[in-house]
């Protein structure tokens, strides 16, 4: 063995949102690193008793990569538990860049996206017939820079979803900026604080009051803003093709229900 390590999603915070695999992997781990600041210490229920457990909020990259040395040397199975799915917004690059210089074995276990557990929270649809079709994910630039075809006030002009992580800090910087990129004052929006968690909070208001809400919630860390035309009224959108009755497809041909019950037969 050469040692290995896992990436695990933990998903938006609820506990009960971690996947199977992210299950079986803690409980295989012989060391877990988790972000305590951000995953719900309830996930560790799941790892070994014998398990050593370490938080990463207090930690440098340069750490964490000697818990991986550690690992190379000894042979030893490290779940790196980050909070959503890994892939998005979670520092991956580095970590994977150093596992592969050491010769690690590594994986990554997908987690459930905040972005899911928001529009649970919502309680809708993010991609609507004839409203919207596209998500676009993205972030404002703090301490770290955006590439300069990256920009928000850009991004914004295609009117679609938008989905903000790691933009509440200024909130009326980002309001003129989807301002600015077009979007109409009475775009409706939503901030959504922690979702799935216990104290989430869910906001709705139009963009022109976008920061205000922010501020009067004092939401600084923690939340995604969603903007967009699919967070208003849908009633009057288009139904998707999938389930019309004039959509046929193999399982569901038009007009012809033998060939749908042959093909049902031969699916088991």
């Amino acid at each position: 063995m050469t040692g290995r390590v896992s990436f695990v999603g933990a998903g938006p915070g609820a506990p009960d949102l971690l996947t199977l695999r992210a299950v079986a992997v803690l409980q295989a781990a012989d060391v877990v690193v988790w972000a305590r600041s951000l995953v719900d210490p309830a996930i560790l229920e799941h790892a070994r008793p014998d398990a050593e457990l370490i938080p990463s909020d207090d930690r440098t990259h340069e750490d964490v990569i000697e818990i991986y040395t550690r690992a190379r040397r000894d042979s030893l199975h490290v779940a790196r538990v980050h909070s959503g799915d890994p892939t998005v917004y979670g520092a991956l690059h580095e970590q994977l860049a150093a596992c592969r210089a050491l010769d690690l074995d590594v994986e990554i276990v997908p987690g459930v996206s905040s972005v899911g557990a928001a529009a649970a929270a919502l309680g809708q649809e993010l991609t609507i017939p004839d409203v919207s079709q596209t998500l676009i994910y993205t972030r404002r630039p703090t301490r770290t820079s955006m590439p300069a075809n990256e920009q928000l006030v850009e991004l914004a002009r295609h009117g679609t979803t938008l989905v903000l992580f790691l933009s509440v800090r200024r909130p009326r910087e980002l309001q003129a900026d989807l301002l600015e990129g077009g979007y109409a004052p009475d775009t409706p929006c939503a901030v959504v604080y922690r979702a799935s968690w216990p104290d989430e909070i869910v906001i709705r208001c139009a963009l022109q009051d976008l920061a205000a809400q922010i501020k009067d919630y004092k939401i600084t860390t923690q939340a995604l803003v969603l903007v967009g035309p699919a967070l208003g009224d849908a009633a009057c959108a288009g139904r998707s093709h999938v389930y019309d009755p004039g959509y046929g497809h193999r399982y569901r041909p038009l007009g012809r229900p033998d060939r749908y019950k042959k093909a049902a037969r031969a699916d088991g």
